[in-house]
C-alpha cells in the first residue's frame, strides 16, 4: 500500500498523537510540515542483525560517518562518541574514560567491531580502558551507537547498550588515505601526534580485495595540579595494525580473512600511602590480536552468516617501587552465526546461535591462576510488517551460562510512520549481564585503590539485569530535523563491593562483590539540528537523566542530571569550514569511600575546529580543544578523570 494514498487518512492520527507522546513543539510542528521533503536515511544493521533503514530501526541509534570524525582530533572511541545524545564519558580510575550510556556503568556497553566483540578489558583488569582505541578513524565507515539494552541479540554485556564499528571494504578500485596530526597543549606536557593510513582494492578484480590499515600515536603526561609528582593524565604510545582479505567466489558469497595487532604502553605516576616514599611509577604494556573468519551468503532464499574469531589481550606491568605485578591475559574464543528469511511477504525471520569461551590467565584469580567459563546461546527474531506505515520486532535470546543456567532476554519494538518524515516508536526489553570471572571466584583476592583496600570474589553472584521502556518521536526534513526519546531502566542485582571486615582501616579493609542493589534510571533525550541563513549550521542535544537507587532513595554516583552539547558551523566558501562545539555536563552526586557525600561541580568545554580543502583530495584541518583550558582537578579534587587542557592542534589528510 502506498504512504502518500494514506496521508490523508492519518492527518487526524497525527493530532491526537502529537498530544499524547511527545512535546507539542516537537510533533504538532511536525505535523504542519508533514509534505516537507525528506533526507535519505542511511542503513543500520546494529539494531536487528540485518539491514534497515535508519528510520525503521526498532531502536534509538545514532549513526557516525567517518567523515565526522576527520573534523576534530579523536584518540580513541570516547573522543568519537562524546557529542552523542544519552553518552557520558566518565572515568573509570587512574584518570582513564569509559563509555556509559544512558547512566548505566561503562561495563554495560558493548562494543564491537564490524559485528565481532572486542575485549572487554574492564571485565578482567582494574581501571581498564584497553578496548577504546582499536581501529584508526581512518578506517571506520561509520560508527552505530544503539542506546537501551540489546540482549535480545548480544547477550551479556549489551545490558546498557552497543557500540558497533563498522570498517571500510575494499570495493572494485584502489583508494585510501593518509593522515597526519599534531597537538600542543598550554602549559607543560600533553603534546600528542599520530599518522594513519588506510588502503583498499582488488587484487583480482571481482575476485579478491585486499583492505589495510595502520597508525601510530602518542601523547606525553600532564602532571596533577596537586603535587606535580603525580601523574594526571598518563603517557601513551600506540600502534595497531589491521588487513582484510575478502574473496567473492560468486556475486552470493563473500569470504573475510581478518587480522590486527596492536601494541600499547601507558606509564603514571601516584602516590599509595601518605609520604613521599610511596610514590611510584606504573609502565603499563598491552598487546591485542584479533584474528577471524567469517562467510556471508545473500540466497535465493534469504541471507546467512557464519563466523569464527580470536580475541587476546595480554597485559603486563612494571612498578619502578620493585612490587611484584604478574602478567594477565584475557582470550575470547567465539562462533556466531544466523539465518535470516523471509516469510510470506510481511515478515522476516531470523534465527542464530553463538558460543563464547572466555579465559583469564591471572595468578590473583584462583590457585590455579587460570579460569574460564563458556557460554552458549540461540536467538530468534521475528520483523512484521503490519501494512505501510506499521512494523514490529519481536526478539529473545537464552543464553546458557555454566553457573547461572539458561537466561532470558526477550524484546519487542513497535515502528509507526505517521507521514513520510514524522515517526513514532517504543518498545520494551530486558537484558542482563553475568559476573566476572573474577567476581566469581571464591579464590579471587587483589589489593585495590592504590592499597587502601582488598576485594575478593562471591560465588553466589546472581547476573544483573534490567528492564528498559522507551517511547520516542523524530522528524526529519530538507534543513533540519528533530527527536525526543523517553526511557527508564530498571535494573536489579547491581554488582557492587561491600565491604565486610576492618571498614575503615585504611591496608586492612575487606570488601566482597555482592548483589547489593536495585536501582531505577529514567530521562529524556532532546536532539536536533537546523540550515540558518549566511550559510550557518546549528546541532544540539539534550539528556535529562533521574537516577535513584531503590534501596536507598538517595541519586546514583556520578551520573550528571543535565548534559548538553551544541555545534554551530560556519560555511562560507564551498572549501572552508569552522565548527565552534560546545559540551556540558552538569553536577553529580559523588558518595567518597570517606567523608561526607559531596556533589561534583558543573563544567563546560568550549572547542573550536577549523578546515580547508586545499585540493580535491588535500585537505588542511586545525583548531583549539578546550579554549578556555578547563581543568576538572581545579574545581574538585574529587573527580575521577581529568581533561586535557587547552590543546591547540593542526592535520593533513590525503586521499585517493
Amino acid at each position: 500500500m502506498d504512504r502518500r494514498a494514506n496521508r490523508a487518512r492519518h492527518r487526524a492520527g497525527t493530532v491526537l498523537s502529537c498530544l499524547v507522546v511527545a512535546p507539542p513543539v516537537l510533533l504538532c510542528a511536525a505535523g504542519a510540515l508533514a509534505d516537507a521533503p525528506v533526507v535519505l536515511e542511511p542503513v543500520v544493521v546494529s539494531a536487528t542483525a540485518t539491514e534497515r533503514p535508519l528510520a525503521d530501526a526498532p531502536a534509538t541509534v545514532t549513526v557516525i560517518t567517518g567523515g565526522e570524525l576527520q573534523q576534530r582530533p579523536v584518540q580513541d572511541l570516547a573522543d568519537a562518541l562524546r557529542d552523542t545524545p544519552g553518552i557520558m564519558v566518565g572515568g573509570v580510575g587512574l584518570n582513564r574514560r569509559g563509555i556509559s550510556i544512558r547512566g548505566m556503568p561503562a561495563e554495560h556497553t558493548l562494543i564491537l567491531m564490524d559485528g565481532k566483540r572486542v575485549n572487554t578489558a574492564g571485565n578482567a583488569i582494574a581501571h581498564a580502558d584497553f578496548d577504546l582505541n582499536w581501529v584508526p578513524p581512518e578506517a571506520i565507515e561509520r560508527i552505530e551507537v544503539v542506546r537501551g539494552p540489546m540482549s535480545s541479540l548480544y547477550g551479556s554485556e549489551a545490558l546498557g547498550g552497543v557500540v558497533n564499528v563498522i570498517t571500510r571494504r575494499a570495493t572494485d578500485a584502489w583508494h585510501g588515505s593518509l593522515s597526519t596530526q599534531g597537538g600542543l597543549m598550554e602549559g607543560a606536557g600533553g603534546d600528542s601526534g599520530k599518522i594513519g593510513a588506510y588502503a583498499g582494492g582488488p587484487l583480482v578484480p571481482g575476485v579478491l580485495g585486499l583492505s589495510v590499515t595502520g597508525q601510530s600515536q602518542g601523547r606525553e603526561p600532564t602532571r596533577a595540579l596537586a603535587n606535580p609528582r603525580l601523574t594526571e593524565l598518563e603517557r601513551r604510545r600506540a600502534s595497531t595494525g589491521n588487513a582484510t582479505l575478502t574473496w567473492t567466489p560468486d556475486e552470493a558469497q563473500r569470504i573475510d580473512l581478518s587480522y590486527g595487532q596492536g601494541h600499547e604502553t601507558r606509564a603514571y605516576t601516584i602516590q599509595s600511602g601518605t609520604t613521599a616514599a610511596s610514590i611510584y611509577t606504573t609502565t603499563d604494556t598491552i598487546d591485542r590480536r584479533h584474528l577471524s573468519l567469517a562467510h556471508t551468503g545473500d540466497w535465493s532464499w534469504g541471507n546467512s552468516s557464519l563466523r569464527a574469531y580470536r580475541s587476546t589481550l595480554d597485559r603486563t606491568s612494571r612498578r619502578s617501587s620493585g612490587t611484584p605485578t604478574d602478567p594477565q591475559t584475557l582470550t575470547d574464543d567465539i562462533v556466531d552465526g544466523h539465518v535470516s528469511v523471509p516469510v510470506l511477504s510481511w515478515n522476516r525471520v531470523t534465527l542464530g546461535g553463538e558460543w563464547h569461551r572466555e579465559r583469564l590467565t591471572d595468578s590473583t584469580v584462583n590457585r590455579a591462576g587460570s579460569a574460564e567459563a563458556i557460554h552458549h546461546a540461540l536467538f530468534l527474531q521475528d520483523e512484521i510488517s503490519l501494512g505501510a506505515d506499521w512494523s514490529l520486532v519481536l526478539g529473545d535470546r537464552a543464553d546458557h551460562h555454566e553457573t547461572f543456567g539458561w537466561q532470558h532476554s526477550p524484546r519487542a519494538y513497535l515502528v509507526h510512520h505517521l507521514t513520510d518524515a514524522l515517526t513514532v516508536k517504543g518498545g520494551v526489553g530486558k537484558g542482563f549481564k553475568a559476573p566476572t570471572l573474577k567476581q566469581l571466584s571464591p579464590q579471587y583476592q587483589a589489593a585495590a585503590a592504590a592499597g587502601r583496600f582488598t576485594v575478593v570474589g562471591n560465588p553466589d553472584l546472581e547476573p544483573e539485569t534490567s528492564t528498559t521502556y522507551e517511547l520516542g518521536a523524530e522528524y526529519r526534513a530538507e534543513g533540519w530535523s528533530a527527536r525526543a526519546t523517553l526511557f527508564q531502566n530498571d535494573l536489579e542485582n547491581l554488582i557492587e563491593t561491600a565491604c565486610t571486615r576492618f571498614c575503615g582501616i585504611r591496608g586492612r579493609e575487606i570488601r566482597t562483590y555482592q548483589n547489593i542493589n536495585e536501582a531505577r534510571i529514567r530521562g529524556v533525550e532532546l536532539e536536533g539540528g537546523v540550515d540558518l541563513p549566511g550559510n550557518l549550521r546549528l546541532d544540539a542535544n539534550y539528556t535529562f537523566l533521574d537516577s535513584e537507587d531503590r534501596g536507598t532513595g538517595l541519586e546514583l554516583s556520578e551520573r550528571p542530571r543535565h548534559r548538553a552539547n551544541v555545534a554551530l558551523a560556519w560555511n562560507p566558501v564551498e572549501r572552508f569550514t569552522a565548527r565552534l562545539r560546545t559540551e556540558y555536563v552538569g553536577k553529580q552526586a559523588l558518595y567518597p569511600s570517606s567523608g561526607a557525600a559531596t556533589r561534583l561541580p558543573a563544567y563546560t568545554l568550549l572547542s573550536l575546529d577549523l578546515s580547508h580543502d586545499l585540493t580535491d583530495s588535500v585537505i588542511l584541518r586545525g583548531g583549539v580543544q578546550n579554549l578556555t583550558n578547563e581543568r576538572l582537578a581545579e574545581e574538585s579534587s574529587l573527580f575521577t578523570y581529568a581533561e586535557e587542557g587547552r590543546l591547540y592542534w593542526v592535520g593533513l589528510n590525503y586521499s585517493f
